[in-house]
């Protein structure tokens, strides 16, 4: 059996568009990407949970890649950083970062971008509102799972799990949406 792929041309040279393959590479991208998310990272002092860019790339993730590839490229963010890469925030790496104050957002972001990208579903004619409620509905899962997690591990009742895990981050996670969904509105016909 053959099968035709669609070609192109870059530079004078034949180049394959194979969509599996551009899946691939952006699973790879978005790995590093949330690498470099995890690196520029801002420590709070009354909080174990530092603000990282990490949700932007997550919420990208799922709505340029959709939900199975979007929450792989999570998946593999975290397997890497369970088999001792330094990926995570504070160049930290093992299973105490995953099962620690932070492992609750960590799996949340393999949820959310899954729920971002089912949401999308390569919708090319989503409006702004639409954008903005799936990436919102992935956020909202982050902190569900991270202030959870919070409270078990820290063992603390659950408005303090708000206090340390919500509230100081309410305001750079705005900024994020808002970034992400103008970003991929923009790009979303490119691809």
């Amino acid at each position: 059996m053959n099968i035709e792929l669609p070609v192109g041309n870059l530079l004078g040279r034949t180049i394959v568009k194979n969509r599996a393959t551009n899946l691939a590479i952006g699973c790879g991208v978005f790995v590093v990407l949330m690498v470099l998310g995890a690196y520029i990272r801002i420590p709070l002092f009354f909080t174990p949970v530092p603000i990282t860019l990490q949700t932007f790339f997550v919420l990208l993730s799922g709505a340029m890649l959709g939900r199975r590839w979007g929450s792989l490229s999570q998946a593999a963010y975290l397997f890497l950083g369970a088999c001792g890469l330094p990926v995570f925030q504070g160049y930290g790496a093992g299973l105490s970062h995953i099962f620690g104050p932070t492992g609750g957002y960590l799996a949340g972001f393999v949820f959310a971008s899954y729920l971002v990208g089912y949401f999308l579903r390569g919708d090319k004619s989503a409006d702004m509102f639409k954008v903005l409620a799936s990436m919102a509905g992935g956020l909202i899962l982050i902190y569900a799972f991270g202030i959870t997690c919070l409270k078990f591990i820290l063992g603390i009742d659950l408005s303090a799990a708000f206090i340390l895990g919500l509230y100081p981050f309410l305001p750079g996670a705005v900024v994020k949406l808002i970034a992400a969904s103008s970003i991929y509105m923009s790009l979303r016909g490119r691809s």
